[in-house]
Order: structure tokens, then C-alpha cells, then sequence
């Protein structure tokens, strides 16, 4: 497989799970980081970084309207809940692992 067809078909799955993530909103970043170690915002930044590596001026908040499919601060009005004891105890405990 050449790059230009590799890239063409990272960027069509990348597109497919953004869809995805914005599509499923009662999935909560809290959950996406006790089980995969990385949520919408991890996605945003690392975005932002590849963006900032390729000259093009897109910042963090900016990367998070592009991930969320609107303003983080309306995505976390409409659909983020608060984090449940368990999660955070499981968070916690998975950082420690790390640690």
C-alpha cells in the first residue's frame, strides 16, 4: 500500500470515530480514560499538536470544537455527568498503576 493511500485511510477511520464519539455523547471521557487511557480532550490535543507541527494555526479549543462537534463548554452543559465515586476511585487507581 502506498503513504497518500495509507493516510487517506487513517484520516477515513479517524473521521469514523470522531462521528462515533459524537454520535455516542452518553459515553463519558471519564469512562474512555479508566478503559482506553485517553477521552475527547487527549484526542483535541493531540490534534492540536499535529496541526501545530504542520504550521496550521488550530489551538486547543479550537481542536475541541473540531473533536466535540461544538463548543467543549456546550458539549459539557448538555451531556457531561457528574464523575461517580467509582470512577473516580477506578481513574485513581489506574493513574497509580501508571505511576
Amino acid at each position: 500500500m502506498d503513504k497518500t493511500t495509507q493516510t487517506e485511510l487513517e484520516a477515513a477511520a479517524f473521521r469514523e470515530l470522531i462521528k462515533h464519539l459524537q454520535t455516542h455523547t452518553e459515553v463519558q471521557n471519564i469512562e474512555l480514560m479508566i478503559l482506553a487511557d485517553f477521552c475527547r480532550n487527549c484526542l483535541a490535543k493531540w490534534y492540536a499538536a499535529a496541526a501545530q507541527k504542520q504550521g496550521v494555526a488550530i489551538d486547543y479549543e479550537q481542536a475541541r470544537e473540531i473533536i466535540y462537534g461544538m463548543p467543549y463548554h456546550e458539549w459539557k452543559d448538555n451531556y457531561q455527568t457528574e464523575a461517580t465515586q467509582e470512577q473516580l476511585a477506578a481513574y485513581q487507581a489506574k493513574q497509580q498503576k501508571k505511576g
